[in-house]
This record gives C-alpha cells, structure tokens and sequence, in this order.
C-alpha cells in the first residue's frame, strides 16, 4: 500500500527550476536513500511533501493517519528549554489526550444516560491509545532514549541554547525517536554526529520496521541502511533497487548506453544530413531526399544532459610558517564552566592532525581557544611565528539578503566581478547560484562559499572545524585532494574516517582529556 504519493510535482525559485512533473511514491516499509549533488534540491523536496512549502504544480498526497517524524536540518531549539522539556514535547499529543480524559470526567456527572454512553466509549478509546504509546512510562521511555545517544551524559536539565551542534542534532533525534512516527523523514542526521552514536542510529535503522526517508552524503551509512536509492538530478528523480554502491553501477552503466546512443545517433544524422543535402537539387533523386529529409523531422533526437561543474579547489600557499605551530600548558577549554582537564599538546610546522571524539567534549572549543576566540578556563596557548591562518568554521548564519557575489567581494574588494565569478565557479557553483542570495543555496552550496573565502587566501595553517559537513561526494573527494596536496600544518575535526585517514598522519583524541 502506498503512504505517500507524489504526481507531476514542479517547483522553482524565481527563475530556477527545481523540479520538472516529478512522482515518486513510499510504500510500507521501504528504507529509501535521497540522494544527489548540493542544490538539486532534496531539502526542498522534504520541505514540500511536510508541507512548509507549497509545489507550484502537482500533487502530494499522505495517506489517512499517517504520522511524519522530520528531522530538519535547520530546525530552531527555543531559549528556557531544557533537553528534557524537548523530550517529553515528543509526547505532546499523549498529553492533550490525558487533558480531553480530564474533560470528560468532569462533565459525566451532568451527563444524560445516552451521553454517557458516549463518553465511556470516548474515555476508553483514549484510555487504549494512551496504554498503547506508553504514556504512563514516559519518564523511563525518555531516559532510556536519552542513555542511548549519550545525553545523560550532559544532563537532562541542561538548557538547549547552550548545546553544541552534535547534541543539538542528538536531543532532536531523540524526540524523533521518541514520537515513534508511521514515517521517519531524516535529513542528513549523520552530520554532527561522533563515530559512536553513527554506529547507533546505523543498528536503529537497519532494524527499523517503518518506512523512512533519508538524505546523506555518507555513503558508508547510506549503503547500510537504504534498500531504495532515488537519484536527484537535472530536475528529474530516479528509483534505483539496492544501496548506494549499486545505484553507482547501474547509473554509471545507463550513462554510458545513452552516451552510446548519442554517438550513433549524431553519426546517422550527420549522413542524413549530408544525402539531403547534396541529392534535393537532382530530379532524380529529389523523393530520396525528400525521405531522409522526413526522417530526420520525425526522429526523437536523443540529448545529453549538460555535466555540472566540478569543484576544484586549490589553497593559495603562503611562506613558511615556524618550526611550531602552537603549544598549549595546561590550557582548560570551556565556556562557564571548564570543559577538559589540562591540555598538554604542541603542534609543528607541516603536521596534519586530526581531532576526534564524542560531541560535546569541546573540539569547537579547542579549536577557537587555539585562535584566540574563546578565552580559556586556565592555562595558555602559545602560537608560533609567521602563521597565516585559514579557519574553516562548522556553522555560520548567512547575511539576510547577501548574494554569493556580495559575500566573496566583501572579503576581496579589490578582485574584478570577473575574478569574483571564477572564484565561486572553481568552486562548483553554476551561474545561477553566484547570482543567488546565500540564504536560498542549500547546506552544501552555502559550504563551497565559504570554502571559496579559505581557498582565495594565503595561508601556511588551516583548521578546519567538519569541513564536510552537508558537502557532496564529488566536492568532498575533491576537498580531500586539495588537502593530500596542501604542503602546510592542518588541524581538522571531523566525524568521517573514510575522509579523514587519507589526511592525517597523526590523531588526537580529546575524549583523553575530557571531564
């Protein structure tokens, strides 16, 4: 049975397509991958079949009763809240029922005999639901869900606002979990996640026996948990059966058969062309031509969807820096309160060193404390001499209406439109999203702009805090060129060992030193 059926779906913005008469439907118990390269528009598609944005043609239709769990990238955690408040708001509708049984009861005292009736029936109605989503173990529900992604850790009673990105990602999934929807819609929830709590939502998935709807550029995770891969591109979706790796196989296997086609294709017309044209003018001839002429009107020409650019990325080199990079003593990271016991480490000029460890430890931290953003508990960091430093943040909140022109011109004033252009473009971005306010680009789209800021400047140092974050494969292997090739020190945190083994030649682990 279908649950989700969507017909003839179109969708832009201004005058970029985004979907062209796009279906696609989820039946029971399908795992199905989302996937395709930044800005093709999988974010927009989960935001339209939840309703936050209308189709401008088309329809979606859920069947009846069903419930939708979202896991959104970009949902907002209120100030006051605590984890434990957003945990139990899973359970909302449980309490509104709770709320109407209180109702009830009150007013069966003035009941007539048949109303009675009623509301027993109601009343035990209620009474089965609320048995049946385990409302009288409610606190016990949200911390076993909370003991499983490490949030007892933190403390229940922690205000969210103070979260950072990985235990936001954390309790937000928890909730998710804890609502038990029919369908689980989860957009890229691997993203501040640590290796741990990965393997975790991996195990869930895979025994899962809803349906659900998954967008990620991991594909070691992909390839775990999907049995469905719909294909985003050139505004068209795709299903492929089988996981990830599959899905590679077989689209690389149907773009060849069609580059084959083409190639006949184009072969037969040019000698079409060629017959007509040197046989119209003879009498003899003339119904020959006239033959081949009609063919060549009446023929399905076979076209070859335009490649997207490919990111190159390149870091400008700037002199050498000294023999150390930085030294800590004793440095004691954190914000109110210390976050690490003692930290005693020291980096040299051309090391490449990755950061691990659990979310919430203070990698962020360590990082900002290096450059001086955050003010330390206690202790020192000492920087070397000559450091031309590139920082690659996790987050930033884009400028309300700045285009990606207006953000790269901000920083280089003195670079020509020409040279702004180039700069995005190397950087995967077609013209139509250069043109664009940075607030309507996707996740990853709004990453390789920020990249583009780091790769047009001089540097001997890069730290660089989930650099691939939202970005898609080929970006991504890119990105792990450019940082195999960069001959100065790196200091990067990431989440993902298949990109960041091939890197480092040196790991830190700072769960070493965590309270």
């Amino acid at each position: 049975m279908s649950i989700l059926n969507v017909v003839d779906l179109s969708y832009g913005f201004g005058d970029r397509a985004i979907f062209d008469k796009v279906s696609f439907r989820l039946l029971k118990g399908e795992h199905i991958g989302l996937v395709g390269a930044n800005g093709e528009g999988k974010s927009t598609f989960m935001n339209i079949i939840t309703g936050k944005l209308m189709p401008d043609e088309g329809k979606v239709e859920w069947s009846k009763n069903v419930r939708v769990g979202y896991l959104d990238q970009h949902t907002v955690l209120e100030k006051g809240m605590t984890i434990r408040d957003v945990l139990k708001s899973a359970f909302s509708f449980l309490f509104e029922l709770e709320e109407k049984m209180n109702q009830i009861c009150d007013t069966m005292g003035d009941a007539s005999e048949s109303e009675l009736e009623a509301m027993m029936e109601e009343l035990g109605t209620i009474q089965e639901l609320l048995t049946n989503h385990d409302f009288y173990i409610i606190d016990a529900k949200v911390e076993e869900t909370a003991r499983a992604l490490g949030l007892l850790d933190i403390g229940l009673d922690k205000d969210v606002t103070e979260l950072s990105g990985g235990q936001r990602t954390k309790v937000l999934l928890a909730k998710l979990l804890l609502e038990k929807p029919d369908i689980l819609l989860l957009d890229e929830p691997t993203n501040y996640l640590d290796e741990t709590h990965i393997n975790w939502l991996t195990r869930y998935l895979q025994e899962y026996e809803n349906a659900f709807i998954l967008i990620s550029h991991d594909i070691p995770f992909l390839n775990q948990v999907v049995n469905l891969i719909y294909h985003m591109e050139h505004q068209q979706l795709n299903r492929y059966v089988g996981n990830y790796d599959k899905f590679v196989e077989v689209h690389a296997a149907k773009q060849a058969q069609l580059e084959a086609a083409y190639k006949r294709q184009q072969q037969e017309i040019s000698q079409l062309k060629d017959f007509v044209a040197r046989n119209k003018a003879r009498v003899s001839t003339r119904n020959m031509a006239m033959s081949r002429q009609k063919k060549l009107d009446n023929m399905e020409i076979i076209e070859l969807a335009k490649d997207k650019p490919k990111p190159e990325f390149h870091f400008k080199q700037a002199r050498a820096a000294g023999k150390v990079i930085f030294e800590t003593t004793d440095l004691v990271i954190g914000y109110d309160k210390p976050l690490s016991k003692p930290i005693n480490l020291r980096m040299e000029r051309g090391e490449k060193i990755g950061i691990i460890g659990a979310n919430g430890i203070g990698k962020s931290t360590f990082l900002k404390s290096i450059l001086g953003y955050q003010t330390p508990i206690s202790g020192k960091v000492v920087l070397g001499d000559y450091l031309y430093k590139g920082y690659f943040e996790q987050e930033m909140k884009p400028d309300k209406n700045t285009t990606c022109i207006d953000e790269i011109w901000k920083e280089f004033p003195s670079y020509t439109q020409y040279e702004v252009r180039a700069a995005l473009a190397k950087c995967g971005l077609t013209t139509k999203h250069i043109e664009s306010q940075v607030r309507v680009l996707s996740g990853g789209e709004q990453a390789k702009v920020r990249l583009c800021k780091l790769l047009n400047i001089e540097t001997n140092v890069l730290l660089l805090d989930e650099p691939t974050n939202h970005l898609d494969q080929d970006a991504k292997d890119e990105l792990k060129r450019a940082l195999q090739e960069y001959k100065g020190s790196i200091l990067l945190i990431c989440h993902e060992p298949e990109f960041y083994q091939d890197v480092v030649q040196k790991i830190w682990n700072l769960e070493e030193y965590t309270l």
